[in-house]
C-alpha cells in the first residue's frame, strides 16, 4: 500500500542529489531566481523546482587566434598570444554574461589588435614583457565585472613579412660592421699612441735608436735565415775605440 509512495519518495530524493567537485562551484536557481552557490561535496536540491549550474573555477588557458594588424610605423605583422584566466565570482560569470569563455576570447582578440597597433615594430620585438603586462591590464579591466580574473597574458609569436626580415638582417649586419670598424680604429689609435711614445723616448738617445734598429735587423735576419751586412754608425765606432783605449791603459798600468 505504501510501496508506491516510498518509491516515489526515494526517486524524489535521489533526483535532487548533486556532487560538486573540489574545482567546481554549483549555482542554484530556484524557479529562475538565483538561490545561492554551493561548495564542493554532497549537495541536494529540490527536483523540478531547483536547477544547479556547475562552474569550473580552475585556471583556463586560451590560445588567441593569430591576428593580423598594422603597427604605428605601418608594418603589417601577425601576432599570437596566450591568455590565462579563472572565474573568481561564479555568480557574476553566469548572470552578467551569456558565454564568458566566448566573451573573453573576443575581448582578447580586439584588445590584441588595438594595443599592438599603437606601438612600433621595434617595441613589439624588444618590449614584449611590457606589452604583455599592458594587455593583461586592459583585458582584466573588461572582464572584472564578469567575475573573471586574468592571471597572465603572454605574446607568443610576432611574424613579420620576409621583405622586412631581410631589411632587418641587413641593418643588423651593418651595425655589426660598424662596431667592428670602430673597434679596429680604436686599436689602431692606441697602437699609434704607443708608437709615438716609444719614438719620443728613443729620440732622447741616439744610442737607443740605433740599438732598436739593430734588434729589428736581427729579428728579420733570423726569420728569413739570411745574412745581413750592417754599417756601424760613427758613434758606435768612436765608442768602441774609446773602450779599447781605456782597456789598454788599464792593462799597461803598474
Amino acid at each position: 500500500m505504501y510501496l508506491p509512495f516510498v518509491v516515489a519518495l526515494l526517486v524524489f530524493v535521489f533526483a535532487g542529489i548533486r556532487i560538486v567537485q573540489q574545482f567546481q562551484r554549483g549555482l542554484v536557481f530556484r524557479l529562475g531566481r538565483f538561490a545561492g552557490a554551493r561548495g564542493p561535496g554532497f549537495n541536494w536540491i529540490i527536483p523540478i523546482v531547483d536547477r544547479m549550474q556547475i562552474v569550473d573555477v580552475r585556471v583556463v588557458t586560451l590560445h588567441v587566434e593569430p591576428q593580423e594588424t598594422m603597427t604605428n610605423d605601418n608594418v603589417p605583422v601577425q601576432i599570437r598570444a596566450v591568455v590565462w584566466y579563472r572565474v573568481t565570482n561564479p555568480e557574476s560569470a553566469i548572470i552578467e554574461v551569456a558565454d564568458y569563455d566566448g566573451a573573453i576570447a573576443q575581448t582578447s582578440l580586439t584588445t590584441l589588435r588595438t594595443v599592438m597597433g599603437q606601438h612600433s615594430l621595434d617595441e613589439l620585438l624588444k618590449e614584449q614583457d611590457k606589452l604583455s603586462t599592458m594587455l593583461k591590464k586592459t583585458i582584466d579591466d573588461v572582464t572584472e565585472p564578469w567575475g573573471i580574473q586574468v592571471e597572465r597574458v603572454q605574446i607568443k609569436d610576432v611574424e613579420i613579412p620576409e621583405s622586412m626580415q631581410r631589411a632587418m638582417a641587413q641593418e643588423a649586419e651593418a651595425l655589426r660592421e660598424k662596431r667592428a670598424r670602430l673597434i679596429k680604429a680604436e686599436a689602431e689609435f692606441e697602437a699609434a699612441k704607443k708608437l709615438r711614445e716609444a719614438a719620443d723616448l728613443m729620440a732622447q738617445s741616439k744610442i737607443s735608436l740605433e740599438l732598436r734598429r739593430m734588434q729589428m735587423m736581427t729579428e728579420i735576419g733570423a726569420e728569413q735565415n739570411t745574412m745581413m751586412v750592417v754599417m756601424m754608425p760613427s758613434e758606435f765606432v768612436r765608442a768602441a775605440e774609446g773602450l779599447a783605449n781605456l782597456a789598454e791603459k788599464r792593462s799597461g798600468a803598474p
